[in-house]
């Protein structure tokens, strides 16, 4: 079975997690969002903000643990799946912080595709920073402006989810899918 991959990406705080989590109520199969485990083994390790102090070695595993969740979407026998975030997302959080990635950053994204691309746009009103996002309200709207240009660069045709309840928001994404 070719499983579709579907992505939900935005910058942070725009409700990518609560859709998820609203998908996984009705039974679909989400890959939830690796950054935050991330960001939290480095406290483990004593280091507070993993992304600030070294970004390409947080980006390597973000990378590395995409790419996992990628292939894994290949061992599942459901129709389709749901990634909170892509791989493109790596490039995109590198390309904001004006950071050099090595080549095969852009390589794993040219080899893994995605299906489909759902984007959520910044939305004041929900905004909430918190221990592992940094981000004020003003940095995520950059990071979305990057996300855009970072997944157009990869040729993905973006559809954005307009603001709704979470429910709404979910269900609009099924329409879209036809499912």
């Amino acid at each position: 079975m070719n499983t579709k991959k579907i992505v939900i990406t935005g910058g942070p705080g725009t409700g990518k997690s609560s859709i998820i989590n609203e998908l996984i109520s009705r039974d679909y199969t989400c890959f939830e969002e690796v950054s935050r485990q991330v960001t939290l083994e480095a406290r483990q390790n004593g280091v507070e903000q993993l992304f600030l102090t070294e970004p390409l070695l947080f980006s390597e595993l973000l990378l590395k643990a995409r790419t996992q969740q990628y292939i894994d979407t290949t061992t599942t026998k459901k129709e389709i799946v749901f990634l909170d975030r892509g791989l493109p997302d790596v490039l995109a959080y590198m390309d904001y912080a004006k950071s050099d990635y090595p080549q095969h950053f852009t390589d794993v994204c040219n080899t893994h595709s995605y299906d489909k691309v759902f984007v959520l746009a910044p939305w004041q009103e929900i905004f909430v920073s918190d221990s592992e996002r940094y981000e004020n309200f003003d940095q995520a709207v950059e990071i979305h402006h990057s996300l855009l240009d970072t997944y157009q660069r990869f040729g993905y045709e973006l559809i954005d989810v307009p603001f709704d309840s979470i429910a709404n928001r979910a269900t609009f994404i099924l329409d879209h899918l036809k499912l």
